[in-house]
């Protein structure tokens, strides 16, 4: 079963000019592979807005979970030391901060695995016999057969249209 088409580039204005053009054509399941960051590729294929705001209001569960914590312990188990006021907020300003940091996180962690789809046991494009130049020299597109504008040929004859080899990566 056909997975999809893995097309190499050499040269990394190829394949950003590659990747803006099926972009261009409509294709939107696409994944880009190159051995070291390439400016230009988040444009291209859009960032995630969502993570921000996840880790907004992850700050926030924290924050209201540090200060929740502490001021129903002080208030259940009161203890005065040294003429200290009861609810003293200036001493609940670190626990407060650490638990913040620690819920975004974690968190945030969670959250991009789900996203991403992991933990992958392997996926198809890793068996293709060009994938460990990926890792090294070259730059490579991903297009997966369950996009819309998907279509064995004219996608396969697009992509060497723009100057890629092509690869067709199978589903064991």
């Amino acid at each position: 079963m056909l997975y999809g088409y893995l097309a190499y580039f050499d040269a990394q204005e190829a394949f950003l000019q590659a990747l803006r053009r099926l972009k261009g054509e409509g294709y939107r399941h696409l994944e880009a592979l190159t051995p070291n960051p390439v400016e230009g590729v988040e444009a291209v294929l859009g960032g995630d807005g969502r993570i921000p705001w996840v880790a907004f209001l992850l700050g926030v569960l924290g924050a209201g979970l540090g200060l929740f914590l502490q001021v129903y312990t002080t208030l259940d188990y009161p203890h005065n030391a040294g003429g200290k006021p009861l609810l003293g907020w200036p001493a609940f300003i670190p626990v407060t901060f650490e638990l913040t940091i620690l819920t975004i996180t974690v968190g945030i962690f969670l959250y991009l695995l789900y996203v991403n789809g992991l933990p992958l046991s392997a996926h198809p494009a890793v068996e293709a016999k060009g994938y460990g130049r990926l890792l090294v020299d070259r730059y490579g597109i991903f297009v997966y057969a369950s996009d819309p504008r998907f279509h064995p040929e004219g996608t396969k004859a697009f992509l060497e249209a723009l100057g890629a080899e092509v690869e067709e990566v199978r589903r064991a």
